[in-house]
Protein backbone atom coordinates (compact mmCIF):
# COMPACT_ATOMS: atom_id res chain seq x y z
CA UNK A 1 0.00 0.00 0.00
CA UNK A 2 2.82 2.42 0.85
CA UNK A 3 4.57 1.77 -2.47
CA UNK A 4 1.30 2.22 -4.36
CA UNK A 5 0.77 5.59 -2.69
CA UNK A 6 4.26 6.69 -3.74
CA UNK A 7 3.38 6.00 -7.36
CA UNK A 8 0.00 7.72 -7.29
CA UNK A 9 1.48 10.67 -5.40
CA UNK A 10 3.96 11.26 -8.23
CA UNK A 11 1.11 11.51 -10.73
CA UNK A 12 -0.71 14.12 -8.64
CA UNK A 13 2.27 16.24 -7.56
CA UNK A 14 2.37 18.92 -10.25
CA UNK A 15 -1.34 19.72 -10.10
CA UNK A 16 -1.08 19.71 -6.28
CA UNK A 17 1.55 22.48 -6.39
CA UNK A 18 -0.21 24.45 -9.12
CA UNK A 19 -3.47 24.55 -7.19
CA UNK A 20 -1.74 25.63 -3.97
CA UNK A 21 0.17 28.39 -5.74
CA UNK A 22 -3.00 29.67 -7.41
CA UNK A 23 -4.83 29.80 -4.08
CA UNK A 24 -1.93 31.59 -2.36
CA UNK A 25 -1.35 33.91 -5.35
CA UNK A 26 2.23 32.78 -5.87
CA UNK A 27 3.31 33.77 -9.41
CA UNK A 28 4.46 31.09 -11.83
CA UNK A 29 7.95 32.60 -12.03
CA UNK A 30 8.34 33.06 -8.25
CA UNK A 31 10.93 31.12 -6.25
CA UNK A 32 8.31 30.93 -3.50
CA UNK A 33 6.68 28.09 -5.44
CA UNK A 34 9.37 25.91 -3.91
CA UNK A 35 7.61 26.18 -0.55
CA UNK A 36 4.56 24.46 -1.98
CA UNK A 37 6.73 21.77 -3.58
CA UNK A 38 8.71 21.09 -0.40
CA UNK A 39 5.87 21.44 2.12
CA UNK A 40 3.49 19.48 -0.10
CA UNK A 41 4.27 16.43 -2.23
CA UNK A 42 7.99 16.30 -1.32
CA UNK A 43 7.28 16.05 2.41
CA UNK A 44 4.60 13.43 1.79
CA UNK A 45 6.90 11.41 -0.49
CA UNK A 46 9.62 11.54 2.13
CA UNK A 47 7.20 10.30 4.79
CA UNK A 48 6.15 7.38 2.63
CA UNK A 49 9.74 6.49 1.78
CA UNK A 50 11.12 6.54 5.34
CA UNK A 51 8.07 4.59 6.51
CA UNK A 52 8.58 2.04 3.71
CA UNK A 53 12.22 1.60 4.78
CA UNK A 54 11.08 0.92 8.36
CA UNK A 55 8.31 -1.47 7.31
CA UNK A 56 10.73 -3.44 5.14
CA UNK A 57 13.20 -3.66 8.02
CA UNK A 58 10.44 -4.86 10.36
CA UNK A 59 9.44 -7.52 7.83
CA UNK A 60 13.06 -8.72 7.64
CA UNK A 61 14.20 -8.56 11.25
CA UNK A 62 11.20 -7.80 13.41
CA UNK A 63 12.12 -4.20 14.21
CA UNK A 64 13.05 -0.94 12.47
CA UNK A 65 16.70 -0.34 11.53
CA UNK A 66 17.87 2.77 13.36
CA UNK A 67 20.55 4.99 11.78
CA UNK A 68 22.80 4.54 14.82
CA UNK A 69 22.97 3.08 18.30
CA UNK A 70 20.76 4.45 21.07
CA UNK A 71 22.60 6.04 24.01
CA UNK A 72 21.51 5.49 27.61
CA UNK A 73 22.30 8.58 29.66
CA UNK A 74 23.11 8.97 33.35
CA UNK A 75 19.54 10.32 33.70
CA UNK A 76 18.33 6.83 32.68
CA UNK A 77 17.01 8.17 29.42
CA UNK A 78 17.38 6.68 25.96
CA UNK A 79 18.47 9.05 23.20
CA UNK A 80 17.72 7.38 19.90
CA UNK A 81 19.23 8.58 16.58
CA UNK A 82 16.48 9.18 14.01
CA UNK A 83 18.24 11.34 11.41
CA UNK A 84 20.02 11.13 8.98
CA UNK A 85 18.07 8.08 7.89
CA UNK A 86 19.57 5.31 5.78
CA UNK A 87 18.58 4.48 2.23
CA UNK A 88 17.82 7.95 0.83
CA UNK A 89 21.24 9.65 1.08
CA UNK A 90 20.35 11.98 3.95
CA UNK A 91 23.95 12.20 5.15
CA UNK A 92 24.89 13.73 1.79
CA UNK A 93 21.82 15.87 1.05
CA UNK A 94 21.66 17.25 4.60
CA UNK A 95 25.31 17.02 5.60
CA UNK A 96 25.99 18.27 9.11
CA UNK A 97 22.48 17.81 10.48
CA UNK A 98 21.46 15.11 12.92
CA UNK A 99 18.51 14.41 15.18
CA UNK A 100 17.71 12.25 18.18
CA UNK A 101 14.47 11.24 19.83
CA UNK A 102 14.73 11.55 23.60
CA UNK A 103 12.44 8.96 25.19
CA UNK A 104 10.78 9.20 28.56
CA UNK A 105 13.12 8.09 31.37
CA UNK A 106 12.75 4.56 32.69
CA UNK A 107 12.22 2.61 29.47
CA UNK A 108 13.95 -0.74 29.17
CA UNK A 109 16.15 -1.37 26.12
CA UNK A 110 13.77 -4.12 25.05
CA UNK A 111 10.82 -1.69 25.01
CA UNK A 112 12.04 1.05 22.67
CA UNK A 113 9.62 0.13 19.87
CA UNK A 114 5.84 -0.18 19.81
CA UNK A 115 4.81 -2.35 16.86
CA UNK A 116 1.40 -3.39 18.19
CA UNK A 117 -0.60 -1.28 15.68
CA UNK A 118 1.00 -3.19 12.80
CA UNK A 119 -0.78 -6.41 13.69
CA UNK A 120 -2.91 -7.33 10.67
CA UNK A 121 -6.66 -6.88 11.00
CA UNK A 122 -9.51 -6.96 8.52
CA UNK A 123 -10.06 -3.41 7.27
CA UNK A 124 -13.76 -3.34 8.17
CA UNK A 125 -12.94 -3.90 11.85
CA UNK A 126 -10.35 -1.12 12.03
CA UNK A 127 -11.36 1.90 14.13
CA UNK A 128 -12.72 4.88 12.18
CA UNK A 129 -10.85 8.13 12.84
CA UNK A 130 -12.03 11.61 11.91
CA UNK A 131 -9.07 13.79 10.86
CA UNK A 132 -9.88 17.50 10.86
CA UNK A 133 -7.25 18.76 8.43
CA UNK A 134 -5.04 21.82 8.64
CA UNK A 135 -5.61 24.61 6.14
CA UNK A 136 -2.13 26.12 5.93
CA UNK A 137 0.42 23.45 4.92
CA UNK A 138 -0.78 20.75 2.57
CA UNK A 139 1.53 18.02 3.89
CA UNK A 140 -0.10 18.22 7.33
CA UNK A 141 -3.50 16.66 6.56
CA UNK A 142 -1.83 14.27 4.11
CA UNK A 143 0.72 12.89 6.56
CA UNK A 144 -1.80 12.92 9.42
CA UNK A 145 -3.95 10.61 7.31
CA UNK A 146 -1.01 8.40 6.36
CA UNK A 147 0.13 8.17 9.99
CA UNK A 148 -3.31 7.06 11.11
CA UNK A 149 -3.78 4.50 8.33
CA UNK A 150 -0.31 3.07 7.69
CA UNK A 151 1.11 3.28 11.22
CA UNK A 152 -1.76 3.30 13.68
CA UNK A 153 -3.95 0.79 11.84
CA UNK A 154 -7.05 2.95 11.48
CA UNK A 155 -9.53 3.92 8.79
CA UNK A 156 -9.83 7.67 8.18
CA UNK A 157 -12.50 10.15 7.27
CA UNK A 158 -10.57 13.30 6.30
CA UNK A 159 -12.52 16.53 6.60
CA UNK A 160 -10.67 19.14 4.53
CA UNK A 161 -10.21 22.61 5.96
CA UNK A 162 -12.22 25.21 3.98
CA UNK A 163 -8.98 27.17 3.43
CA UNK A 164 -7.45 24.41 1.27
CA UNK A 165 -10.38 22.21 0.29
CA UNK A 166 -9.37 22.90 -3.33
CA UNK A 167 -6.85 20.09 -2.81
CA UNK A 168 -9.55 17.42 -2.40
CA UNK A 169 -9.31 16.18 -6.03
CA UNK A 170 -5.51 15.83 -5.96
CA UNK A 171 -5.62 14.15 -2.55
CA UNK A 172 -8.12 11.66 -3.97
CA UNK A 173 -5.75 11.01 -6.86
CA UNK A 174 -2.65 10.81 -4.68
CA UNK A 175 -4.22 8.44 -2.15
CA UNK A 176 -6.44 6.45 -4.50
CA UNK A 177 -4.96 3.11 -3.29
CA UNK A 178 -6.19 3.88 0.23
CA UNK A 179 -9.61 4.96 -1.01
CA UNK A 180 -10.01 1.80 -3.10
CA UNK A 181 -9.04 -0.32 -0.10
CA UNK A 182 -11.80 1.25 1.98
CA UNK A 183 -9.33 2.95 4.31
CA UNK A 184 -9.90 6.60 3.38
CA UNK A 185 -12.71 8.94 2.44
CA UNK A 186 -12.33 12.71 1.94
CA UNK A 187 -15.09 15.27 2.46
CA UNK A 188 -15.45 19.05 2.54
CA UNK A 189 -17.74 21.41 4.39
CA UNK A 190 -18.04 24.33 6.81
CA UNK A 191 -18.06 24.47 10.60
CA UNK A 192 -21.56 23.02 10.78
CA UNK A 193 -20.50 19.96 8.79
CA UNK A 194 -17.46 19.56 11.04
CA UNK A 195 -19.67 19.70 14.13
CA UNK A 196 -21.98 17.04 12.67
CA UNK A 197 -19.06 14.75 11.82
CA UNK A 198 -17.58 15.10 15.31
CA UNK A 199 -20.82 13.78 16.77
CA UNK A 200 -21.37 11.09 14.13
CA UNK A 201 -21.86 7.80 16.03
CA UNK A 202 -19.52 5.79 13.78
CA UNK A 203 -16.52 8.00 14.62
CA UNK A 204 -14.32 6.20 17.15
CA UNK A 205 -11.31 8.56 17.31
CA UNK A 206 -10.61 12.18 16.39
CA UNK A 207 -7.42 13.96 15.36
CA UNK A 208 -7.45 17.77 15.26
CA UNK A 209 -4.92 20.11 13.70
CA UNK A 210 -5.83 23.71 14.37
CA UNK A 211 -6.20 26.10 17.29
CA UNK A 212 -6.90 25.49 20.96
CA UNK A 213 -10.12 27.45 20.46
CA UNK A 214 -11.31 24.97 17.83
CA UNK A 215 -10.26 22.09 20.07
CA UNK A 216 -12.18 23.44 23.06
CA UNK A 217 -15.32 24.10 21.02
CA UNK A 218 -15.26 20.48 19.85
CA UNK A 219 -14.47 18.97 23.24
CA UNK A 220 -16.27 21.27 25.67
CA UNK A 221 -18.90 23.11 23.57
CA UNK A 222 -19.34 26.37 21.68
CA UNK A 223 -21.29 28.15 24.43
CA UNK A 224 -18.88 29.79 26.93
CA UNK A 225 -21.01 28.93 29.93
CA UNK A 226 -21.38 25.31 28.86
CA UNK A 227 -17.65 25.12 28.16
CA UNK A 228 -16.72 26.41 31.60
CA UNK A 229 -19.19 24.11 33.32
CA UNK A 230 -18.06 21.03 31.44
CA UNK A 231 -14.40 21.78 32.09
CA UNK A 232 -15.04 22.24 35.79
CA UNK A 233 -16.89 18.91 35.96
CA UNK A 234 -14.50 17.24 33.50
CA UNK A 235 -17.42 16.20 31.30
CA UNK A 236 -16.33 16.51 27.64
CA UNK A 237 -19.05 16.44 25.01
CA UNK A 238 -17.30 13.64 23.12
CA UNK A 239 -16.46 10.25 24.52
CA UNK A 240 -13.77 9.10 22.08
CA UNK A 241 -9.95 9.36 22.19
CA UNK A 242 -8.73 12.70 20.81
CA UNK A 243 -5.23 13.55 19.58
CA UNK A 244 -4.19 16.95 18.34
CA UNK A 245 -1.57 19.47 17.19
CA UNK A 246 -2.66 22.96 18.17
CA UNK A 247 0.05 25.51 17.54
CA UNK A 248 2.68 27.42 19.46
CA UNK A 249 4.23 30.81 20.10
CA UNK A 250 7.54 29.53 18.80
CA UNK A 251 10.61 31.02 20.54
CA UNK A 252 14.19 31.31 19.28
CA UNK A 253 16.86 31.79 21.97
CA UNK A 254 20.16 33.38 20.90
CA UNK A 255 22.96 32.58 23.36
CA UNK A 256 25.41 35.49 23.60
CA UNK A 257 29.06 34.97 22.77
CA UNK A 258 31.52 35.18 19.93
CA UNK A 259 30.25 34.48 16.41
CA UNK A 260 31.98 35.04 13.10
CA UNK A 261 30.42 37.44 10.61
CA UNK A 262 29.43 34.49 8.42
CA UNK A 263 27.75 32.75 11.35
CA UNK A 264 25.80 35.86 12.33
CA UNK A 265 24.60 36.40 8.78
CA UNK A 266 23.55 32.76 8.40
CA UNK A 267 21.65 32.73 11.69
CA UNK A 268 19.97 36.04 10.87
CA UNK A 269 18.68 34.65 7.57
CA UNK A 270 17.81 31.42 9.34
CA UNK A 271 15.48 33.31 11.68
CA UNK A 272 14.13 35.49 8.86
CA UNK A 273 13.34 32.35 6.84
CA UNK A 274 11.46 30.92 9.80
CA UNK A 275 9.32 34.07 9.96
CA UNK A 276 8.43 34.49 6.28
CA UNK A 277 7.93 30.88 5.19
CA UNK A 278 4.33 30.29 4.05
CA UNK A 279 3.63 33.98 4.74
CA UNK A 280 4.17 33.13 8.43
CA UNK A 281 1.00 31.02 8.59
CA UNK A 282 2.88 28.24 10.38
CA UNK A 283 2.52 26.99 13.93
CA UNK A 284 6.31 26.74 13.96
CA UNK A 285 7.03 30.24 12.59
CA UNK A 286 9.33 32.12 14.97
CA UNK A 287 7.23 34.51 17.04
CA UNK A 288 9.57 35.41 19.93
CA UNK A 289 13.34 36.02 19.77
CA UNK A 290 15.08 35.96 23.16
CA UNK A 291 18.43 37.81 23.41
CA UNK A 292 20.82 38.85 26.19
CA UNK A 293 20.57 42.53 27.13
CA UNK A 294 24.33 42.89 27.47
CA UNK A 295 25.32 41.01 24.28
CA UNK A 296 27.47 43.46 22.28
CA UNK A 297 26.26 42.06 18.94
CA UNK A 298 22.54 42.22 19.78
CA UNK A 299 21.61 45.39 17.90
CA UNK A 300 23.68 44.45 14.87
CA UNK A 301 22.22 40.95 14.77
CA UNK A 302 18.65 42.28 14.94
CA UNK A 303 19.51 44.74 12.17
CA UNK A 304 20.69 41.81 10.06
CA UNK A 305 17.33 40.07 10.56
CA UNK A 306 15.51 43.27 9.63
CA UNK A 307 17.68 43.69 6.55
CA UNK A 308 16.82 40.17 5.38
CA UNK A 309 13.13 40.79 6.04
CA UNK A 310 13.20 44.05 4.08
CA UNK A 311 14.69 42.25 1.06
CA UNK A 312 11.97 39.56 0.97
CA UNK A 313 8.82 40.45 -1.01
CA UNK A 314 5.57 40.44 0.90
CA UNK A 315 3.22 37.50 0.49
CA UNK A 316 -0.51 37.38 -0.02
CA UNK A 317 -2.19 36.96 3.37
CA UNK A 318 -4.42 34.06 2.33
CA UNK A 319 -5.42 32.88 5.80
CA UNK A 320 -8.74 34.30 7.07
CA UNK A 321 -8.53 37.13 9.60
CA UNK A 322 -4.85 37.86 8.97
CA UNK A 323 -5.12 41.65 8.63
CA UNK A 324 -7.15 41.93 11.83
CA UNK A 325 -4.64 39.82 13.74
CA UNK A 326 -1.70 41.75 12.27
CA UNK A 327 -3.19 45.02 13.55
CA UNK A 328 -3.68 43.56 17.03
CA UNK A 329 -0.18 42.13 17.32
CA UNK A 330 1.78 44.82 15.46
CA UNK A 331 -0.09 47.60 17.23
CA UNK A 332 -0.75 49.58 14.04
CA UNK A 333 -2.92 49.50 10.94
CA UNK A 334 -1.25 47.72 7.99
CA UNK A 335 -0.68 49.78 4.85
CA UNK A 336 -2.01 46.88 2.77
CA UNK A 337 -4.74 44.52 3.96
CA UNK A 338 -3.80 41.73 1.53
CA UNK A 339 0.01 41.88 1.42
CA UNK A 340 1.03 42.39 5.02
CA UNK A 341 4.52 43.65 5.93
CA UNK A 342 6.98 41.56 7.91
CA UNK A 343 7.20 43.08 11.39
CA UNK A 344 9.93 42.65 14.03
CA UNK A 345 9.09 44.31 17.35
CA UNK A 346 12.26 44.98 19.35
CA UNK A 347 12.36 45.19 23.15
CA UNK A 348 8.90 43.72 23.64
CA UNK A 349 7.88 43.52 27.31
CA UNK A 350 5.90 40.47 28.44
CA UNK A 351 4.26 42.56 31.16
CA UNK A 352 3.14 45.35 28.86
CA UNK A 353 2.30 43.19 25.81
CA UNK A 354 1.46 39.73 27.19
CA UNK A 355 -0.48 38.76 24.04
CA UNK A 356 2.78 38.67 22.05
CA UNK A 357 3.99 35.87 24.30
CA UNK A 358 0.78 34.14 25.36
CA UNK A 359 -1.29 34.08 22.16
CA UNK A 360 -0.40 32.58 18.80
CA UNK A 361 -0.81 35.43 16.31
CA UNK A 362 -0.66 33.22 13.19
CA UNK A 363 0.51 36.23 11.22
CA UNK A 364 3.84 37.80 10.22
CA UNK A 365 4.65 39.65 13.46
CA UNK A 366 7.63 38.57 15.59
CA UNK A 367 8.60 40.01 18.97
CA UNK A 368 12.11 40.30 20.40
CA UNK A 369 12.75 40.52 24.11
CA UNK A 370 15.86 40.70 26.28
CA UNK A 371 16.91 39.07 29.51
CA UNK A 372 19.49 40.26 32.03
CA UNK A 373 22.11 37.66 32.97
CA UNK A 374 25.48 37.53 34.70
CA UNK A 375 27.05 35.09 32.22
CA UNK A 376 26.31 33.15 29.04
CA UNK A 377 25.36 30.05 31.03
CA UNK A 378 23.17 32.10 33.35
CA UNK A 379 21.44 33.56 30.29
CA UNK A 380 20.64 30.16 28.81
CA UNK A 381 19.27 28.87 32.11
CA UNK A 382 17.12 32.00 32.46
CA UNK A 383 16.01 31.83 28.82
CA UNK A 384 14.83 28.25 29.23
CA UNK A 385 12.86 29.22 32.32
CA UNK A 386 11.41 32.17 30.40
CA UNK A 387 10.19 30.20 27.38
CA UNK A 388 8.86 27.41 29.61
CA UNK A 389 6.93 29.79 31.87
CA UNK A 390 6.19 32.97 29.92
CA UNK A 391 5.74 31.79 26.31
CA UNK A 392 2.62 29.84 25.37
CA UNK A 393 2.84 26.38 23.82
CA UNK A 394 4.94 23.24 23.97
CA UNK A 395 5.43 22.41 20.29
CA UNK A 396 8.88 23.64 19.26
CA UNK A 397 11.72 26.01 20.15
CA UNK A 398 15.18 26.89 18.80
CA UNK A 399 18.52 27.83 20.33
CA UNK A 400 21.45 29.44 18.52
CA UNK A 401 24.64 28.48 20.39
CA UNK A 402 28.24 29.72 19.86
CA UNK A 403 30.77 27.01 19.02
CA UNK A 404 32.84 27.83 22.10
CA UNK A 405 29.82 27.43 24.37
CA UNK A 406 29.08 23.98 22.91
CA UNK A 407 32.67 22.92 23.57
CA UNK A 408 33.08 24.25 27.09
CA UNK A 409 29.51 24.10 28.43
CA UNK A 410 28.14 20.95 26.83
CA UNK A 411 26.71 19.70 30.12
CA UNK A 412 24.88 22.98 30.64
CA UNK A 413 23.46 22.86 27.13
CA UNK A 414 22.28 19.26 27.52
CA UNK A 415 20.69 20.07 30.87
CA UNK A 416 18.88 23.06 29.41
CA UNK A 417 17.62 21.07 26.41
CA UNK A 418 16.37 18.40 28.82
CA UNK A 419 14.54 21.06 30.83
CA UNK A 420 12.78 22.55 27.79
CA UNK A 421 9.11 21.60 27.84
CA UNK A 422 8.79 21.27 24.07
CA UNK A 423 8.16 18.39 21.70
CA UNK A 424 10.85 19.55 19.27
CA UNK A 425 14.05 21.52 19.85
CA UNK A 426 16.37 22.85 17.15
CA UNK A 427 20.00 23.67 17.94
CA UNK A 428 21.20 26.31 15.44
CA UNK A 429 18.36 25.37 13.10
CA UNK A 430 14.64 25.89 12.62
CA UNK A 431 12.49 23.07 14.07
CA UNK A 432 10.50 23.01 10.84
CA UNK A 433 13.13 20.45 9.89
CA UNK A 434 11.99 18.31 12.82
CA UNK A 435 8.63 18.27 11.08
CA UNK A 436 9.87 17.88 7.51
CA UNK A 437 12.33 15.01 8.05
CA UNK A 438 9.44 12.67 8.94
CA UNK A 439 11.63 10.23 10.87
CA UNK A 440 11.56 12.74 13.73
CA UNK A 441 8.35 12.37 15.78
CA UNK A 442 6.31 15.58 15.86
CA UNK A 443 3.87 16.83 18.47
CA UNK A 444 3.53 18.86 21.65
CA UNK A 445 5.41 17.97 24.80
CA UNK A 446 3.96 15.04 26.77
CA UNK A 447 1.67 15.71 29.70
CA UNK A 448 -1.17 17.57 28.00
CA UNK A 449 -4.77 16.51 28.53
CA UNK A 450 -8.15 17.66 27.28
CA UNK A 451 -8.46 20.34 29.96
CA UNK A 452 -4.92 21.68 29.57
CA UNK A 453 -4.24 20.78 25.97
CA UNK A 454 -1.60 23.42 25.15
CA UNK A 455 0.04 22.42 21.83
CA UNK A 456 -1.75 19.11 21.62
CA UNK A 457 -1.85 15.46 22.60
CA UNK A 458 0.13 12.69 20.88
CA UNK A 459 2.50 12.82 17.92
CA UNK A 460 2.77 11.93 14.25
CA UNK A 461 5.64 10.97 11.90
CA UNK A 462 7.02 8.42 14.35
CA UNK A 463 8.25 6.28 11.46
CA UNK A 464 10.64 4.29 13.66
CA UNK A 465 7.67 3.32 15.89
CA UNK A 466 9.43 4.54 19.03
CA UNK A 467 7.68 4.23 22.37
CA UNK A 468 7.10 7.17 24.76
CA UNK A 469 8.88 9.95 22.88
CA UNK A 470 9.54 12.98 25.08
CA UNK A 471 11.08 15.29 22.47
CA UNK A 472 13.13 15.32 19.28
CA UNK A 473 16.37 17.30 19.23
CA UNK A 474 17.78 18.50 15.91
CA UNK A 475 21.31 19.91 15.81
CA UNK A 476 23.82 21.16 13.30
CA UNK A 477 26.60 23.70 12.74
CA UNK A 478 26.05 27.46 12.77
CA UNK A 479 26.35 27.55 8.98
CA UNK A 480 25.52 25.08 6.22
CA UNK A 481 26.89 24.69 2.72
CA UNK A 482 25.36 24.68 0.20
CA UNK A 483 22.71 27.24 1.13
CA UNK A 484 19.59 25.55 2.54
CA UNK A 485 16.78 25.23 0.02
CA UNK A 486 14.32 26.78 2.51
CA UNK A 487 16.28 30.07 2.63
CA UNK A 488 14.56 32.88 0.67
CA UNK A 489 17.84 33.77 -1.08
CA UNK A 490 18.39 30.27 -2.49
CA UNK A 491 18.97 30.70 -6.26
CA UNK A 492 17.16 27.58 -7.51
CA UNK A 493 14.81 26.17 -4.87
CA UNK A 494 11.96 24.80 -6.98
CA UNK A 495 14.27 22.72 -9.18
CA UNK A 496 15.91 21.28 -6.05
CA UNK A 497 12.47 20.51 -4.65
CA UNK A 498 11.38 18.54 -7.72
CA UNK A 499 14.68 16.63 -7.77
CA UNK A 500 14.15 15.74 -4.11
CA UNK A 501 10.69 14.51 -5.08
CA UNK A 502 12.28 12.19 -7.62
CA UNK A 503 14.86 11.01 -5.09
CA UNK A 504 12.21 10.16 -2.48
CA UNK A 505 9.93 8.35 -4.91
CA UNK A 506 12.82 6.53 -6.64
CA UNK A 507 15.93 6.50 -4.43
CA UNK A 508 19.08 6.04 -6.51
CA UNK A 509 22.56 7.47 -6.83
CA UNK A 510 21.56 8.94 -10.19
CA UNK A 511 18.68 10.87 -8.65
CA UNK A 512 20.96 11.97 -5.82
CA UNK A 513 23.40 13.32 -8.41
CA UNK A 514 20.56 15.25 -10.05
CA UNK A 515 19.75 16.87 -6.70
CA UNK A 516 23.37 17.95 -6.42
CA UNK A 517 23.43 19.35 -9.95
CA UNK A 518 20.27 21.37 -9.33
CA UNK A 519 21.95 22.90 -6.27
CA UNK A 520 24.99 23.96 -8.28
CA UNK A 521 23.47 24.85 -11.66
CA UNK A 522 20.40 26.98 -12.09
Amino acid sequence: MTEQCLRSLSDAAEEWVDLACQAKRIPVESAVRAEEVLAGPVSVARFLQVLLISLNAIARSGKPCLPGSPVFTTEEQWRVPVFPTSGIYDSLVFAGLKAEAWLKPGLESTSLFNLDPLESTASESLPLTLVLGAGNVSAIPATDVLTKILQDGERVLLKMNPVNEYLKPVFEQAFQPLIEAGLLRIVCGNADESAALVEYPAIERIHITGSTQTHDVIVWGSDPAERASRKQKNQPRIDVPITSELGNVSPWIVVPGKYSEKQLQFQAENIAASIVNNASFNCLATKVIVTAANWPERDRFLAMIEQHLSSIPRRYAYYPGAARRWERFAGEVPDDQEFLPWKLLRNADPQQSPHLFQEESFVCVCAETTLQADSDTDFLERAVDFVNQEVWGTLCASITVPDAFQKTERDVLDRCISRMHYGAVGINHWPALNYAFMSTPWGGAPGADLQNVSSGIGNVHNTFFLRDVEKTVLSGPLTLFPKPVWFPSHPNPEAVGWRLMKLYTQPSFGNLLRVGLSVVFK
